[in-house]
């Protein structure tokens, strides 16, 4: 078979898109008046930040030797909190592009995508990019690529993605290095589902990965997890644009219109099947790092964010979430994200994509809490006790693969002792150093990733693994506005650091919030005592602005006149604080300071 399947894996700002863009270019996939950067970032998102999100599949046709071939390419994501996409990429593919910028080296994130292509049975095929850039050490990486493969210097490709350089070499190296796909040998066709869009016109949109057999249009087909059967509208290839076709063979990726309309029978890892095709193994299920809920700003809104959130979840299948409700914020979502990363994408789409603007509270990890009355899992503040009854709990706890020059290591050292990391080994490991570290989840959430990045210039990298459950000295932090509690910004913090936090969030508090026309008190509370207040003074409207004369008692009797009505307001109930949505998002990311 004339087809290869493969996708580029790396670390992030390796070069993953900019290389696929020069793929696409030279196999002329593309005309050269289309092209553009970031082609295969089909979101906004994507292009603004400058990182991809989501997995991308794409068509190309490139002759060797006078031999026409098909080249399917999944471009994946390269931040770890999206490494869902890349395992999900890596078992609709026979091979993958080992990508490693030429400027800086084998990262950690580079050693956890190869460890996942090595799970999933892939053919690597490696890959120095970036050779054209000044500070490029072609010489020093290949030795460190040899070491870390156990391959030879002259297996190792070398391509620029901003000149092209190479990329025609690459393809030519895919045709003889990536094996041709294999069809399984079941019964009937079966095809993989390894990613889901939604269309309002359209319905379901599946993209799949055909494994036997030929799936054709106008045929009853069913996704066997799911139990929905349907007439298949329309299948084709991704060039990157949707092109029609009458079939899709086994070895073929593309994308599957399936006439479907319910977005919760889009399962990711699904088995598309025609002619009595049988089930393929699916995906494992994700499990969320973070948690935090979701409430629209209107419980008007409530079915309008339910529906908003199995439409993402349709394109983001590691996206989590149940219902549940709050005596202060009524029925809403508790959602399940891979990291901070994560949600705040999820949260920006839900605006752009799906025009909903939800309330999110304070993220928070799973916690094991041992009451009096028994043990429960506590994944927000709302469900962690804050009544003297507990008796331990217990948090998650990783292990962290650091990769650092040498010289930063004495402020990673420092980083490491104010986020609770304990070093467990540390090695020289391809000219760098790596530390394997063991430090609690709620402390790599805790802004860890940023912090490093700006102790070290942003030489070091990081991957990370949950590796089982430690005790805990945490501690619930109640946030009153106005005298009213605010259960969206409740939160679970170090005992350690319960002090400082409080008085930073106060503070914050103080600066975001908008000034009311009476005095807005924010406290916060924890065990029991105000641990942290600040005030913001009341805006004064001018009630003796008309006067132009007369005696002062006048003004007196206007201003006095004022206070009572405040004072009465405040008796009735008037002083009540809204607190707007943006407030909530900017009290998410770690302070400036």
């Amino acid at each position: 078979m004339n087809i290869r399947n493969f996708s580029i894996i790396a670390h992030i700002d390796h070069g993953k898109s900019t290389l696929a863009d020069r793929m696409l270019e030279v196999t002329k996939t593309i005309e050269a008046r289309k092209m553009r950067a970031q082609v295969l970032d089909a979101m906004d998102l994507e292009r603004e930040r400058g990182i991809t999100i989501k997995m991308q599949p794409v068509r190309m046709e490139w002759s060797a030797n006078g031999v026409p071939h098909v080249f399917n390419l999944i471009d994946t994501p390269g931040h770890i909190d999206f490494a869902y996409e890349v395992s999900r990429a890596l078992t609709a593919v026979e091979g993958v592009l080992l990508l490693v910028d030429a400027t800086q080296g084998v990262q950690a994130q580079t050693l956890a995508v190869l460890h996942m292509a090595r799970e999933a049975g892939c053919a690597i095929l490696p890959v120095i990019t970036k050779i054209d850039s000044p500070l490029a050490r072609v010489d020093d990486i290949s030795i460190e690529m040899v070491e870390l493969l156990g391959v030879e210097l002259d297996d190792i490709m070398h391509v620029s993605g901003r000149t092209g350089a190479g990329v025609p070499e690459l393809l030519d190296a895919i045709v003889t290095r990536i094996p041709a796909p294999v069809p399984k040998g079941g019964p009937g066709t079966r095809a993989l589902v390894f990613d889901y869009s939604f269309s309002e016109h359209r319905g379901i949109v599946a993209y799949v990965r055909v494994m036997d057999g030929v799936l054709t249009p106008r045929e009853r087909a069913t996704l066997v997890s799911a139990g929905a059967s349907s007439t298949l509208l329309e299948l084709g290839h991704v060039v990157p644009h949707e092109r029609k076709a009458e079939a899709l063979v086994a070895g073929d990726i593309g994308y599957v219109v399936t006439g479907l309309r319910e977005a919760s029978q889009g399962i990711v890892g699904d088995t598309l099947a025609q002619k009595n095709g049988s089930a393929l193994p699916g995906y494992e299920v994700p499990k969320p790092v973070v948690w935090a809920s979701l409430y629209p700003e209107s419980q008007d809104d409530f079915t309008l964010l339910k529906h908003a959130l199995y439409r993402l979840k349709l394109s983001d299948s590691a996206l989590s979430f149940e219902e549940e409700g709050s005596l202060t914020l009524g029925k809403g979502f508790r959602t399940g994200f891979l990291g901070m990363l994560h949600m705040e994408i999820v949260t920006e789409r839900l605006k752009r994509e799906h025009g909903v603007v939800p309330v999110i509270t304070a993220p928070s990890i799973t916690y094991e809490v041992t009451t009096k009355k028994g043990a429960l899992y506590a994944r927000s503040a709302s469900q962690f006790p804050n009544d003297g009854s507990i008796e331990s709990v217990t948090e998650q706890v990783t292990t962290l693969t650091i990769m650092t020059p040498v010289e930063y290591l004495s402020p990673v050292t420092q980083l490491l002792y104010e986020h609770e990391g304990v070093i467990q080994t540390t090695e020289m490991y391809l000219s760098r150093m790596r530390l394997t570290v063991h430090m609690p989840l709620r402390e790599l959430m805790h802004g860890f990733f940023d912090s490093l990045k700006s102790a070290t210039s942003g030489y070091a990298s990081l991957s990370y693994d949950l590796t089982g459950w430690q005790s805990a000295d945490v501690v619930r932090l109640d946030v009153l506005v106005a005298e009213e509690e605010v259960p969206a910004l409740s939160r679970i913090l170090s005992r350690r650091r319960l002090e400082g936090e409080a008085r930073s969030l106060v503070e914050r508090l103080k600066k975001e919030l908008p000034r009311q026309q009476f005095v807005v008190k924010i406290q916060a509370r924890a065990d029991g005592r105000i641990v942290a207040s600040e005030s913001i003074s009341a805006l004064r409207k001018d009630v003796t602005g008309y006067l132009y004369g007369g005696d002062v008692t006048r003004k007196m009797k206007l201003l006095e006149k004022q206070k009572k009505g405040k004072e009465r307001r405040g008796e009735l109930g008037g002083n009540r604080m809204h607190i707007p949505q943006e407030v909530f998002l900017k009290l998410i990311k770690p302070s400036e300071d």
